[in-house]
């Protein structure tokens, strides 16, 4: 990559969580130091006023809109990483890829919506090949803690067994923290693509969605829907709602670090519930949550009167009273285990996301910057894997500890 000016720039910064990122940059960071990086946006007197207020007034501005190629171009040129959290991505993301695709500026995203995805890698992923771009999506609590849980888990068992597990399962034992606006609005957004095209049902009904193999005849995965006792981790285990994109990540993972966890790699993530009851409870709330967004009337009820609207989230002391702890479990075909436990410091949506998309732009920007990277549209894991981790605990609250 050619010299560029900037590590990062922060492309939806007026926004709730783009205004979170600034600011953790600029705590965490300062400005014009370690970290070199600017916001950007189609007005500069928002920019200016939202900098002021989180304590950032001399971070560089630069003006740019998404509906206009040449200054989304000139922008995603000054940078090394573009990080965005301006969704529902499928509505709004694909000319910053595509920028990003040909100039070969690496990117982060929040995105947790598997059709856009799929169409990113699809529309520019040899050309981001080609130019050196990684483009990484689902960078924020879709999809660091549980992607790279799995990789950290997975390495302690080869480490002990001297190859992967077969199977691993998520248990996330404890959380605390709300629904996002942005992740509300996507899930929505999603839905009501499915429910047009049949190219994203097919993505949403396939765990391999976004793992396309022809090649290869992987194994029949777990069901997360049913609710059970689950022995290993000595809980009751219901669904969870951030699986379907989280299960999809890691088999993409998988796929690009050509099958480090084998062939026949089997992954299940669900929540944990105090009781028999409670997991029941889970299951059919979540059923009748997406049964409601499945259905038009009902779907335009929960997005005008429920649903929490983008740009809305917690106080500064929700965020910080929030946190997550996730069980990972290895198994081997003999019964032998690995455990470890990945843990959260502040609430997942905002507070945690916000401190995980910054660190994985720095990551790519300063510890995996180079002219040998191989580019494309990839995973934190397969991008990042140990640096990431590394800065997650030095700088962001996460912890990944073998239990």
């Amino acid at each position: 990559m050619t010299t560029r000016e900037f590590d990062i720039i922060v492309w939806g910064a007026t926004g709730f969580t783009g205004r979170l990122v600034a600011e953790y940059l600029a705590a965490e960071y300062g400005v014009g130091d370690e970290v070199k990086w600017a916001v950007a946006g189609r007005s500069p007197e928002k920019l200016a006023a939202v900098m002021a207020e989180v304590g950032a007034a001399e971070a560089p501005r630069i003006v740019a809109d998404a509906a206009d190629p040449t200054s989304l171009d000139a922008m995603v040129r000054r940078a090394k990483v573009v990080l965005t959290t301006v969704g529902p991505y499928q509505k709004y993301g694909e000319p910053l890829v595509a920028a990003c695709a040909a100039a070969g500026t690496d990117y982060v995203d929040l995105c947790g919506e598997p059709p856009f995805m799929r169409r990113m890698i699809d529309r520019y992923g040899e050309e981001a090949r080609a130019t050196g771009a990684r483009v990484v999506h689902s960078c924020g609590f879709d999809s660091i803690p549980f992607d790279l849980g799995v990789y950290f888990v997975q390495k302690l068992f080869a480490d002990a067994h001297g190859a992967p597990a077969p199977e691993v399962a998520c248990r996330v034992l404890e959380m605390r923290g709300g629904m996002s606006g942005g992740t509300a609005a996507s899930a929505v957004a999603t839905l009501e693509l499915a429910g047009a095209d049949a190219a994203a049902r097919d993505v949403m009904r396939d765990v391999y969605g976004l793992a396309p193999d022809a090649t290869s005849s992987r194994p029949r995965q777990p069901n997360v829907r049913a609710p059970r006792y689950d022995a290993d981790a000595g809980v009751w285990a219901a669904p969870f709602i951030m699986a379907d994109i989280n299960m999809r990540n890691v088999h993409r993972s998988n796929l690009l670090m050509e099958y480090a966890y084998g062939q026949d790699f089997k992954y299940s993530e669900m929540m944990a519930a105090p009781n028999a009851a409670a997991a029941y409870a889970i299951a059919g709330g979540l059923g009748f949550f997406g049964a409601g967004l499945a259905l038009g009337p009902t779907r335009a009820l929960l997005k005008n009167a429920i649903l929490p609207k983008p740009g809305e989230g917690p106080s500064k002391r929700q965020r910080e009273a929030g946190y997550f702890k996730a069980l990972f479990i290895a198994k081997g075909a003999s019964g032998e285990t690995a455990k470890a436990l990945v843990t959260g410091d502040r609430d997942p949506g905002y507070g945690s996301t916000s401190k995980m998309i910054a660190e994985a732009a720095a990551c790519l920007a300063l510890d995996l910057s180079g002219e040998n990277n191989a580019g494309g549209v990839t995973t934190p894991a397969a991008a990042m894997g140990d640096a990431l981790i590394e800065r997650l605990t030095a700088h962001a609250g996460l912890t990944f500890d073998p239990a």
